[in-house]
This record gives structure tokens, sequence and C-alpha cells, in this order.
């Protein structure tokens, strides 16, 4: 899977982990003679999606060039426990040195893929988008919004600067929703403008204003349902809104969430609670 355009800081991300764990020097990697080869293999011990391989070949190339790695699977696949993902060859140093820093990218980043799919898996033929937010680890919002990707999900805004998204505090400050709204059209940005709704007056503001997005949150069932029809009754008089569902979705809620006829939602733990897929490195 290509790497997106926003993926611009992948080098500088790997040289700060590589510094933060190598310091000023791999003490223990010492007691390895200097001239030793190894080759080494990188197993999964546990179902997930992968995602990553850009960051381990970088962490190896930043460590040591002539390091060979062969990669078996690719970003976005579907593997299995015991199943190799990639071989390694070179300096035995080089590769214990790197081994940490590659396989932390390699979990993490994966751990996201994988809790991505699970979600999608769970509102197959619903037609609703699985959509990421901005509670993301810092330093890795580039690599997780890429990651989503790899399960199958969907980029909301990238950071603040590719999207305006008006909330309640905004809403607030600026006297209004369609005080707002009307605020941000004034900028000229030329990004899409997306709005929060807490109640079905605000949702009916915004789509009087034909905003790119209606984001509804925490909404109760039968106010969810009434946002829903009132943005496909837009749509089929022209309009261009999406709506969207924010706040509390669960693998045990998602699929009724879904099925309401949401076209997306957002769901802030796939890239907040991230637990790291179990992977392993051996020398072989």
């Amino acid at each position: 899977m290509a790497l997106p355009a926003y993926v611009n800081d992948l080098d500088t991300v790997v040289a700060q982990a590589i510094a933060e764990d190598l310091g000023s020097g791999d003490h223990t990697a010492r007691l390895v003679p200097a001239d030793q080869q190894a080759n080494a293999r990188v197993i999964s011990r546990e179902n997930a999606v992968i995602c990553g391989r850009a960051w381990v070949d970088a962490v190896f190339a930043q460590i040591d060039a002539e390091v060979q790695l062969e990669w078996l699977v690719n970003d976005g696949q579907l593997v299995t426990a015991d199943q190799v993902l990639y071989r390694l060859q070179g300096s035995a140093r080089s590769l214990l040195t790197g081994e940490r820093t590659a396989l932390n990218f390699l979990q993490s980043l994966s751990g996201t893929a994988t809790a991505v799919r699970e979600y999608v898996d769970a509102v197959a033929g619903t037609g609703a988008a699985i959509v990421d937010t901005r509670k993301t680890l810092p330093g890795l919002r580039n690599a997780q919004k890429y990651a989503v990707l790899c399960g199958g999900g969907v980029n909301h805004r990238i950071g603040l600067y590719d999207g305006i998204l008006i909330k309640e505090n905004h809403i607030a400050a600026a006297g209004g929703i369609a005080e707002a709204i009307a605020a941000a059209r004034a900028l000229g940005s030329g990004v899409p403008l997306m709005t929060e709704a807490e109640t079905l007056d605000e949702a009916r503001i915004a789509l009087d204003q034909d905003v790119d997005l209606l984001l509804v949150d925490d909404f109760a069932d039968s106010e969810l349902i009434a946002a829903v029809r009132l943005t496909q009754a837009h749509r089929a008089a022209g309009g261009r809104t999406l709506i969207e569902y924010s706040g509390g979705a669960s693998l045990a809620n998602i699929r009724a969430i879904a099925e309401t006829g949401v076209d997306r939602i957002s769901i802030g733990a796939i890239t907040k609670h991230v637990r790291a897929v179990d992977l392993s490195m051996r020398f072989t």
C-alpha cells in the first residue's frame, strides 16, 4: 500500500526513535563480535493486520544500510499467528540495535490497523465508513493515520490545517452555530467545512448552510434517526452534506449505529487506545 502524501515526516520520526533508544551507543550489542553476521526473522504471535513496513525499512537503513530485508507480507494484509513477516540479514550488532525500535513501530501501527479492521468488519454492508480523529499519539499522527487506511478506515482531517471543524466551544464563542459557519466561510480557506451539532435544531441550521459534514455527538437513538432522515432529505434536494456519528461508539453498539444510515462513524479509540500486536524477532 502506497504511503499517502501526508506521511512526510517518516525519516525524522524514525531518527528520533533511534536516538532515544541508542543514546551514546548500544553497549549490549558490543558483546557480539563486530564482524559477526546473522540471519533473523520476525513473526507474528497472533492474528493481525500489518502496518509499518516503511518505518521498519527506515530504522535499519539509518542504523546500517547494508542490512538486507525481505518482506513476506504487505501493509494492510491480515496475517495469522506464527506467520513470518520479514527476514533480515546483516551485521548481528545492527540487527540487535534496530530490533526494538523497528518492532515498536510495527507493533503499534499494526495494532491500530487491526483495531480499525475489527470496526470495519462490524459495519460491513451498511455503507458506513469508520473514521479516525485527531486523538493520536504525539509524534505518530501521520503514521497512525496511515495505519487507519491499512485497516480499511477513512481519514478525517489530518490536522487543524486541512479542515474546519466547528465544535461546541467555537459555537459558544461565535454566538451561535449560524454565526460560526458564517465566520468560517468568510475565511475563504478552501478547506472542507464541518460542524458539530448537539441538538436537532443545530443540525437543521447546519444543513440549511449546506456544510460538507454534519457531526452529531452522542445523540439519542431517536434523535440520531431523525438527523439521518433530515440529512438524507437534504441530499435528495441537491445538498451535499454527509452525516457522521461521534461519541460512545464501541464494537458492542457500532452495528446498530451504522444501521441508522449514517455515512461515517468516528472513533477516537482506534488511535488513542493502542494495544500493540505481539511480534517477535529471532535469530536463525
